[in-house]
């Protein structure tokens, strides 16, 4: 599948690289391009995901909250399990999200400004306000406007769900659910719950008011055909 949604950053002050380990491919914006040092980190967060799995099963398979078994785990796997068990999904779901998010938080003893997405889950540590344009794939409204952030005083994630393009799994007809959190497994895991709401256009104020309430959302994106809902501390501007 093409990845058009990486050419959904106004970004060009940075340079851009892209790194591959197995099933990961990121897509990394830094002061320089730090590839080995993105390749080691990807390897390192795989290796703690794997491992776990090795050890219990059925974090890789539960579409549900999941119960901590091993209470000395990796912060990685901590994260995933928290932050799935308030978006009421699977640990799974949260991992695109959690993997940008370690690896972009390692990139930055490198580089004084890093973007990582992957699988168009993104991490931002930036030092100007940001556009992120929306991909939604066959709906009319893809690539017609775009997320801007302008406090970035903070990382923060934007981490996107469809149930119309892409290869994560989604339980819904979405085109596409944008959750901004400064968390990016909480943006992740709450961006599938979402679109797992969504079987028709009259479930998206239904979905979004869901997102709202769940504490440490501070935006939401949901498209659906041409409808779409914005809410948050976001501004949306027309591309």
């Amino acid at each position: 599948m093409e990845r058009y949604y990486r050419n959904s950053i106004d970004q060009t002050r940075l340079i851009p690289f892209t790194v591959k380990v197995k099933e990961s491919d990121l897509f990394i914006y830094a002061d320089k391009n730090l590839f080995s040092e993105a390749e080691k980190f990807i390897k390192e967060v795989r290796l703690i995901i794997k491992e776990y799995i090795l050890n219990y099963p059925d974090f890789l398979h539960t579409l549900k909250p999941y119960k901590i078994e091993n209470k000395n785990c990796n912060e990685v796997i901590k994260s995933m399990i928290k932050n799935s068990k308030k978006a009421n999904v699977g640990p799974m779901a949260s991992v695109a999200g959690v993997v940008a998010e370690y690896v972009g938080k390692k990139l930055l003893k490198y580089s004084k400004e890093v973007i990582v997405e992957n699988g168009g889950d993104i991490f931002f540590k930036v030092d100007e306000p940001v556009s992120i344009g929306v991909y939604a794939g066959k709906s009319p409204l893809s690539m017609k406007f775009a997320i801007f952030i302008e406090d970035v005083t903070n990382p923060f994630s934007v981490c996107t769900s469809s149930g119309s393009f892409g290869h994560s799994l989604s339980f819904g007809k979405a085109d596409a659910v944008c959750i901004v959190s400064k968390n990016s497994a909480l943006a992740d895991a709450v961006a599938t719950s979402t679109a797992n709401l969504i079987k028709s256009e009259s479930d998206i104020e239904k979905a979004t008011q869901y997102a709202k309430s769940i504490k440490g959302v501070e935006g939401a994106v949901i498209i659906m055909n041409g409808k779409a809902s914005f809410w948050g501390n976001i501004e949306i501007k027309e591309l």
